[in-house]
């Protein structure tokens, strides 16, 4: 029997919707779903996750994409409140989990503020389930006992996060929102200690049928950047350490058509300088 139940003052959960491949969804997270009014939703939900609500739901969107206008947050946030002030059950349905880099901290501080009653619905990070579904443990007895996610994407005038330290501080880093800051990431941590030839993967449209995989290391991936002008667009997971190079021999998952070395997109550029 479900324990989601739909208060008369309204509510809010804030919904962790899972990675990208929609069966991820908890069961409580469906529940919760099928029993709003308001369903406000992010860019990266898979849209066949919203055939969990009902048809009479309003659903509202508030994608956030790097460089394109977006609904701010503070707008978000004004819209949870103002539903559960008119006594609506309102998901806030967010990609991967809401607790990890998915601003649900900032939502749920506003909504105790706002004397708003609400519930967290974990959902299975991204960071987890992109290596994963790349066949990349992130630990292992043999090569890491030690994980550090982190965000490679900071809000304006926020410092970023200190490479340096974070080379030498974990086995295996599992390094978000990094599309556009990876191959300078990849610089720093050179820089900072680890060795050009630590295993690498890029991870794209992580658990989707379409997921991209480009496998590594640090030196092919700024080799592939300066090179040849190597790009990859969002959304992006990284990992970094040992245990990516156990995704050649353990992956399962998707096409191998789109599964990608790092050292081709350099090597194939300097054979055509060659040439010439």
């Amino acid at each position: 029997m479900s324990n989601v139940i739909k208060t008369s003052t309204g509510k809010v959960f804030l919904i962790g919707a899972g990675p990208g491949d929609p069966k991820l969804l908890t069961i409580k997270a469906a529940e919760a779903i099928r029993a709003s009014d308001v369903i406000v939703y992010d860019y990266l939900v898979n849209p066949e996750i919203l055939a969990h609500s009902r048809r009479d739901a309003r659903l509202i969107y508030a994608g956030k994409r790097g460089g394109e206008t977006s609904v701010s947050q503070a707008e978000i946030t004004g819209l949870l409140i103002k539903h559960a002030i008119e006594g609506q059950t309102v998901a806030r349905l967010k990609g991967g989990d809401p607790f990890v880099f998915g601003r649900g901290g900032e939502e749920a501080e506003a909504l105790v503020e706002a004397g708003i009653d609400w519930e967290v619905i974990p959902g299975i990070s991204a960071g987890v389930a992109a290596a994963a579904y790349a066949g990349i443990p992130l630990t292992h007895r043999d090569f890491s006992s030690s994980v550090t996610f982190v965000t490679g994407h900071n809000a304006k005038g926020q410092p970023g996060a200190d490479w340096s330290l974070l080379a030498r501080a974990t086995e295996t880093l599992v390094i978000f929102m990094c599309a556009e800051t990876i191959s300078g990431i990849a610089r720093e941590l050179v820089a900072g200690g680890r060795t050009l030839t630590t295993p690498i993967a890029v991870v794209r449209w992580g658990t989707y049928e379409h997921q991209e995989v480009y496998s590594g290391t640090l030196e092919d991936l700024i080799e592939a950047v300066e090179i040849c002008d190597f790009k990859i667009e969002s959304p992006v997971i990284a990992i970094v350490g040992e245990v990516a190079a156990l995704g050649a021999r353990l992956h399962w998952f998707g096409s191998a058509e789109l599964r990608h070395e790092l050292s081709d997109f350099s090597d194939q550029l300097q054979f055509v300088v060659a040439d010439r």
